[in-house]
């Protein structure tokens, strides 16, 4: 079960906490993605008015906790789902937890009525506490409602629990909103369950467990996958020459031997394929770079381009919805929109193709071994064929034929001794001012 409803008050948003971003996906799809690798069936707890989120979760189930009256009461509400075995309720707001965590949590619910995952962060703060005896839990009390020498505990409840769907279902019944926020606190399950046996501790990174309630631990918690993400791809084989500069998204493919650059950004939906090059600062989404290519720096690689073996893209390169034949190059100033470029075709520098009309988008093919001189604009939808040569500073509207020399532009006239008398005039001009 995972409790999704929070408002999010101190983000300052109108989304709901569980919706912002993390590493490219919103928080729910990190938790969701990572509790689908552990357990049998998932629910999630949103908020009235909440469809967005409840679609993001699909196709597991979701119920709506129309009132906030506490973790407790959110808790309730999905209770007619636990089925049998074992339910742990987890956190949208802790979106980091690790598989290995939770699969610690489940072993130690074997033989104890109840397990949490406790931490001990730097800074307690206003976390609530797990009171001891041994390696025994005697209960969770919330700051709160924590006395000096409670406050004083450095271990830390991080919310996540796990008890017998039959247990739970009784204990969250017999909470109550004795408190002083007056709601019904899941953690009180805790001291229910101590009451009729053992309750043991699992104790993960704070990295890991640390809530999201704010922009601030946003950005914190953004800089912990960040870092958990680098360190797995240089594990995995990658080189990042400079890899604190380098941002990543959770669902980033990259082979061994790939060698990024400093200043590069990943947004959703990139794949890198063995021994590709990425340049400094240059931005890639939803795209895919395959063996020997080199990209930047200062490239831009936008959502469903194919940049194929042993392509070069240059630097201030823009690529949308392209396919890149193998060893294609483009590696100077150039926009290249809703385009096919050939094998082995060179793309001159200031080429733009112009795949928009206003209304519609439209394509432009162009064949293998072609020469595209500076300077070309490409009014689509136009095809130019293999081999052909594309004239420095043409403006293409007609199709060019396979092993053709398109020349789109005005014919040059030259005025003998212009030049002089112009510049001349202009000297004149500037005396009298």
């Amino acid at each position: 079960m995972i409790l999704a409803a929070g408002l999010g008050t101190r983000m300052r948003s109108t989304l709901p906490k569980a919706m912002h971003r993390l590493g490219g996906r919103p928080m729910i799809a990190h938790l969701i993605a990572t509790a689908e690798t552990v357990f049998d069936r998932i629910v999630v707890v949103v908020g009235p008015g909440m469809e967005a989120l409840a679609a993001l979760c699909a196709p597991h189930a979701t119920v709506v906790q129309q009132e906030r009256l506490g973790t407790g009461h959110a808790a309730r509400m999905a209770q007619d789902l636990f089925g049998e075995g074992d339910v742990a309720v987890l956190y949208a707001d802790n979106p980091l937890i690790t598989a290995v965590t939770m699969r610690a949590l489940l072993d130690a619910r074997q033989g104890a009525e109840l397990a949490l995952v406790a931490m001990r962060p730097a800074d307690p703060g206003r976390y609530g506490r797990v009171v001891t005896e041994g390696d025994r839990v005697l209960r969770v009390v919330e700051w709160k409602d924590a006395t000096s020498e409670e406050r004083a505990i450095d271990l830390c409840n991080a919310g996540v629990i796990c008890a017998g769907a039959d247990a739970l279902r009784g204990w969250l019944g017999d909470v109550r909103a004795e408190n002083v926020q007056g709601e019904y606190y899941l953690t009180d399950v805790v001291a229910l369950a101590a009451a009729k046996g053992t309750v043991r501790f699992v104790e993960a990174p704070e990295a890991e467990l640390a809530g999201i309630n704010s922009r601030a631990e946003l950005a914190r918690a953004e800089a912990a996958l960040q870092d958990r993400l680098r360190g797995e791809a240089m594990e995995a084989g990658v080189t990042l020459v400079a890899p604190e500069t380098v941002f990543l998204c959770a669902d980033t493919v990259i082979e061994p031997d790939v060698v990024i650059e400093p200043n590069v950004v990943f947004g959703p939906g990139v794949t890198l394929r063995s021994h590709v090059t990425i340049r400094a600062f240059s931005h890639l989404e939803g795209c895919e770079v395959r063996g020997g290519a080199i990209i930047g720096p200062y490239a831009r690689l936008r959502p469903g381009t194919l940049c194929a073996e042993n392509t070069h893209v240059g630097n201030f390169v823009e690529l949308k919805a392209v396919t890149l034949g193998e060893g294609a190059k483009a590696n100077h100033l150039t926009y290249l929109g809703d385009a096919a470029i050939g094998p082995r075709t060179n793309v001159g520098a200031g080429t733009i193709t112009c795949n928009y009309d206003g209304v519609f988008k439209h394509r432009t093919t162009i064949g293998a071994d072609a020469f595209i001189g500076s300077d070309s604009i490409f009014v689509a939808p136009v095809t130019v064929g293999d081999g052909a040569l594309v004239a420095a500073g043409s403006v293409i509207t007609e199709a060019v034929p396979a092993e053709a020399a398109a020349f789109g532009r005005g014919r040059q006239v030259n005025k003998e001794g212009r030049a002089k008398i112009l510049r001349d005039s202009l000297l004149a001009r500037k005396e009298k001012r």
